[in-house]
């Protein structure tokens, strides 16, 4: 669905992603993990065309992704950012259908819809007129979950779209997009900080260290077949504090 040959960037001096290969299975989850500044969210806005890569190319669905085409390819895209970036002057109902009416849908085709995903993401209808300020950071990221998917995508990128909640609202979140993911049946491509988290939501777990691949394959293979010591300390610096009760 998504592969990047050869896809290198950085910044002035700094490497942020060295060149790199990289195929996102169709119908699967890939969660890319790493320490901060190893190039996951990097390579994920590389995958959406937000940022050009300095070599190689980005594929999407077999289609190189070139400034002309990257408008259309983004449309079969649903993005979710940290926090949500949900548009503060528009309400929860304005920030999903916003797309939809630029698209020019109908007014009952964009409601229908919007009901449909509030249903699906457990958001209640009443909320739907509220703005974000008016929410909890739990049902503001169900609101930008719910615009990522209000196109239908074909793919579902997200960077951290769980970072900044606290634990009980995150697990609450972690668990209904696993049944999201499993009713949808969508190739999804979630950046995470979170060992636990990757290995839950993940089918697939891509490990980063400072622009490079370092190990890919399931939280098991990660666990008990590290591919080298830093994967090793990456999962031990992990371990929940649970563990030395």
């Amino acid at each position: 669905m998504l592969e990047l040959r050869g896809v290198s960037k950085t910044y002035g001096p700094a490497v942020a992603l060295h060149a790199t290969d990289l195929r996102i299975e169709p119908g699967r989850c890939t969660a890319l993990i790493g320490p901060s500044g190893c190039g996951k969210s990097t390579l994920l806005r590389l995958m959406t065309g937000l940022l050009r890569p300095d070599a190689g190319q980005v594929l999407f669905d077999g289609q190189p992704m070139t400034p002309a085409n990257v408008n259309a390819l983004r449309r079969q895209m649903g993005y979710v950012i940290q926090e949500g970036g949900l548009f503060a002057h528009l309400t929860a109902r304005g920030n999903v259908a916003l797309m939809a009416r630029y698209l020019r849908q109908s007014p009952a085709r964009i409601e229908a819809r919007v009901r449909e995903l509030a249903e699906l993401t457990r958001l209640e209808r009443k909320l739907l007129d509220r703005y974000p300020v008016e929410l909890s950071g739990g049902q503001r990221q169900r609101v930008s979950l719910m615009r990522a998917l209000m196109l239908d995508p074909a793919v579902l990128l997200l960077d951290e779209p769980l970072g900044a909640l606290d634990p009980m609202v995150r697990h609450d979140l972690q668990t209904d997009l696993k049944r999201i993911f499993r009713e949808l049946d969508k190739t999804v491509v979630l950046v995470t900080h979170d060992m636990g988290e990757a290995g839950f939501l993940g089918d697939d777990i891509v490990l980063l260290k400072a622009g490079r691949i370092v190990q890919r394959g399931t939280l098991s293979d990660l666990v008990h077949a590290p591919a080298d010591d830093f994967v090793v300390r990456f999962i031990n610096a992990q371990r929940s504090p649970l563990e030395a009760v």
